[in-house]
């Protein structure tokens, strides 16, 4: 009898809860602890940000799931993780802070981190729904900046002409991707509306050129030419009519302007009507103790608070970068029962080249958290948990990102027939330049095209992974 803690019931913590249960006996116990009561498919949360989908459409109760399923639940936040036991609690545990109030220690034999990430828009002066700037990062997020649209295309069809800025809220942030879908939704939609004419569309972004995507960008092979990402987005936004700056450090978000600086260390200002702003993430803050109730969370954790793992965490220069730095197991160095998962772990180093401001101002996109590795994360780190309880003696499954493929179905517009999206495929996401030296990745396997099959790829998407995360009968077939 084992017993399996999930931190988390994103993703990546919801595909590992759902194949531990699977492939696990019924003498074994899985818990997952989350402090949300209902999943967030994450990825439409755009079009929630847009007016075209409400709530009910990207998320669904937890409880009733796993209850039918036979995974047990907690809704709290976990708040200390105790390897080692205590003096009083020879067994592991965690220490969990329960939504309706109290605490209590959870046992396990084995625990995954796939707490997520904090949304850090403390980082930034200004930034997020409590200050100056909206998001998308929760449906909540969501909500609040579909009605502040619905507010600005009334202003505009009294006459008034609107400023919108979208991108990302400070130098370090990730997924620029989700700004960018939100951007070309926002551009499709104003011209769905017939306010088009009214409106500003400038993207703000850390990258060093449009299309890094935190990804040092990529080479697309479309309609028989090899496309570099940096063109295929300025053609999309320069058939759209919207405006860019990059290399860019936001540093203030004020009631209608951001100041930010650039990469040659200018400080400049960018006034807006509306602003979308992704923030910078860091880990969730777990703490960590000894037996004897010594601090550990150094052992764990590294300082952005993302979970150590196996990858080669040592200081090195860019051009020493390579792919075998990256995790496979993702299994902690300290404690062989605890591992991470999705964007719990933390990454050796940035895929894209760093660059610096000559104030010492950091301003280089962080690694992408997408879904489709974390999810392949969660599902072979249980696999891994599942051998070993059976008696395998170290993981059985690995699923680097240097090893690994993705595919994206990007949403450039929301219509059954008129809509497009951009779908994309790149292996492997961390280029491997001694494997494929002229341009990181296999080009048999990395291509992208735009148009309405995207779309509708994309809505089938959205219903298809909604539909396997409520574990409905076969969705252990559909792919991750």
């Amino acid at each position: 009898m084992s017993r399996v803690v999930i931190l988390g019931a994103g993703i990546s913590g919801h595909t590992a809860a759902a194949f531990a249960r699977r492939w696990l006996g019924r003498d074994d116990t899985v818990i997952v602890i989350s402090p949300d009561e209902s999943y967030n498919w994450i990825p439409s949360n755009i079009w929630v940000g847009v007016g075209l989908m409400g709530p009910g459409q990207v998320t669904f109760p937890l409880a009733p799931v796993y209850e039918r399923h036979g995974i047990e639940f907690r809704q709290a936040w976990a708040r200390e993780i105790h390897p080692e036991g205590d003096t009083d609690h020879p067994a592991a545990y965690v220490v969990i802070e329960r939504v309706s109030g109290g605490t209590e220690k959870v046992p396990y034999d084995f625990l995954i981190n796939a707490t997520g990430p904090r949304l850090r828009f403390d980082r930034t002066e200004g930034l997020g729904p409590d200050g100056h700037s909206l998001s998308v990062c929760t449906v909540e997020h969501a909500l609040q900046t579909s009605a502040a649209l619905d507010e600005a295309v009334q202003r505009m069809r009294r006459g008034e002409r609107q400023r919108f800025l979208v991108g990302v809220g400070h130098g370090t942030c990730t997924c620029e991707g989700a700004a960018f879908e939100y951007i070309v939704n926002l551009e499709f939609e104003l011209r769905a509306r017939k306010v088009r004419d009214k409106a500003e569309i400038v993207w703000i972004t850390n990258e060093y050129e449009l299309g890094d995507f935190g990804m040092g960008g990529m080479h697309l092979r479309r309609g028989g030419y090899v496309v570099p990402s940096n063109l295929f987005t300025e053609s999309l936004f320069a058939e759209r009519g919207i405006d860019w700056i990059t290399r860019a450090h936001v540093s203030k978000v004020e009631e209608d302007r951001v100041c930010y600086e650039t990469l040659d260390g200018v400080q400049r200002e960018q006034e807006f009507d509306f602003a979308m702003l992704l923030p910078p993430f860091s880990g969730v803050g777990l703490r960590a103790y000894d037996r004897d109730g010594g601090d550990i969370t150094g052992r764990l954790f590294l300082a952005n608070d993302f979970m150590r793992v196996d990858a080669d965490y040592g200081a090195k220069p860019y051009e020493q970068w390579a792919p075998g730095d990256w995790p496979r197991t993702y299994q902690s160095p300290a404690y062989p029962n605890i591992f991470a998962a999705g964007i719990a772990f933390a990454p050796p180093h940035a895929i894209s080249l760093p660059h610096t401001s000559p104030n010492g101002t950091l301003i280089a996109p962080a690694p992408p958290r997408t879904g489709m590795p974390s999810a392949e994360i969660g599902k072979a780190v249980a696999r891994s948990i599942v051998d070993m309880i059976r008696g395998a003696e170290r993981p059985t499954r690995s699923a680097s990102m240097a090893e690994m493929g993705a595919a994206c179905v990007a949403s450039a517009g929301a219509h059954l027939l008129t809509g497009t999206a951009a779908s994309m495929t790149v292996y492997p996401i961390v280029p491997d330049f001694a494997r494929y030296p002229q341009y990181g990745r296999d080009m048999n396997q990395t291509f992208g095209e735009i148009g309405l099959a995207g779309h509708w790829i994309k809505i089938l998407l959205h219903h298809m992974f909604l539909y396997k995360a409520r574990l409905r009968p076969g969705w252990a077939l559909i792919p991750e």
